[in-house]
């Protein structure tokens, strides 16, 4: 059978890789004392609060699970753009949110919609890998930059000015990134916007994570410096609704109709109990709790870094959001007789049982050095892991 040389230059999702041996690693080990921890992916721990599960059940006794409009649910963007107005002091208006089936079609409509065969797309290094091949699945071209700790892991204005050439068609961000857990503060990002704008170009940018921002500092949404900016946002992280498969994105007025015509060609609508479901996510009793388990996730990022940093898992930024850790191993790999996260990640799953994540899924500038940590999860077991990985390392 002959594949399509799109589905070709796809790479495989190591992530899922890793997960796969860890799972199988798991069996084995289950009925041990030290049965595996999975630090390997970006899923929280949580699940929806009872509000949320109370209305997804509703919805289906009352037989309310027929197609939505493709734009979604016009009291569900309501709610949305009011908690743009509570949560950030932002007017976004109803008619400029699309919901979406996920982050991922999100991102799928508007490469799709923005991006012209041949157009590059500039990209920080490292970057989480699904969001580059969502450029190349539209005939683009992801052109990934090199990033320093001292940068953030972030594009700067100065960089994206530096590398736009005559097939650059814009920038895809992260803030906060997977895997560094980093933001772009504001005032850059601001500049970055101003370089794009200046060689009109598109601003997209990733903001899953935004409700999982521990510092005043950079929780704020790229949506106050311009309409015409396009943001990406989901469900799953702060509102804990990983495989409901929610998602939206906020666009110019005048791209909607766009979206809403691929949308409709291509997904017909998001999940409709999803939509009623996630209505719900914004009751105050809702929001409360979704604070309390924000307040969790600060609190096993600032248990579990200082840990990692004594045993020479060194994580050059503090992260100020999501639930990552993305930490140097080369000594500790050394220690173990190993070279590389590769190798250091499956050394630590046999070794103690703890499912961690190599860097090779987020580019190349330097991540054969570094493995990323998820911290979404128990604080008990990221106690657990922190002892093992102490008894290992010496």
């Amino acid at each position: 059978m002959k594949f399509s040389s799109r589905a070709e230059r796809i790479e495989p999702f190591y992530v899922m890789e890793v997960a796969k041996a860890a799972q199988a690693l798991a069996r084995e080990v289950a009925g041990t004392s030290e049965p595996m921890i999975f630090l390997n992916i970006g899923e929280p721990d949580f699940t929806a609060p009872p509000l949320v599960q109370e209305a997804a059940a509703r919805a289906v006794r009352d037989g309310a699970t027929q197609y939505t409009n493709a734009l979604g649910l016009e009291p569900l963007r309501e709610r949305i753009s009011a908690w743009y107005a509570q949560r950030f002091g932002v007017d976004v208006p109803a008619r400029r949110i699309v919901v979406t089936a996920g982050a991922s079609a999100a991102l799928q409509l508007a490469c799709l919609a923005l991006i012209e065969s041949g157009d590059e797309i500039l990209m920080p290094d490292p970057s989480y890998p699904c969001n580059r091949h969502f450029v190349s699945a539209a005939e683009g071209k992801a052109m990934l930059l090199p990033t320093t700790a001292a940068e953030r892991y972030q594009l700067s204005a100065e960089k994206v000015r530096a590398a736009w050439t005559d097939k650059t068609r814009g920038v895809l961000l992260a803030s906060p990134s997977n895997p560094t857990g980093t933001s772009i503060a504001p005032g850059e990002l601001r500049r970055i916007h101003e370089v794009v704008r200046a060689h009109d170009g598109i601003t997209l940018i990733d903001e899953i994570y935004l409700g999982l921002s521990y510092e005043e500092e950079f929780g704020h949404t790229a949506l106050a410096i311009d309409e015409n900016i396009v943001s990406i946002n989901s469900f799953s992280k702060y509102f804990n609704m990983t495989g409901w498969r929610l998602g939206w994105m906020v666009v110019p007025e005048a791209m909607v109709p766009v979206v809403e015509r691929l949308a409709q060609n291509l997904f017909i609508c998001a999940s409709t109990v999803s939509q009623h479901a996630a209505l719900a996510c914004f009751e105050a009793e809702s929001i409360a709790e979704y604070e309390r388990r924000r307040a969790e996730f600060k609190a096993r990022r600032d248990f579990f870094i200082p840990a990692l940093q004594s045993m020479g898992l060194s994580v050059p930024v503090m992260p100020d959001g999501a639930f990552y850790a993305w930490a140097d191993c080369t000594e500790a790999a050394s220690r173990l007789g190993v070279n590389g996260s590769w190798d250091f990640a499956f050394e630590v799953m046999k070794r103690a049982h703890v499912a961690i994540t190599p860097g090779r899924d987020f580019g190349t500038a330097e991540t054969e050095r570094f493995v990323r940590f998820s911290t979404a999860n128990s604080m008990a077991q990221l106690e657990e892991s922190v002892a093992r990985l102490r008894r290992l390392l010496g």
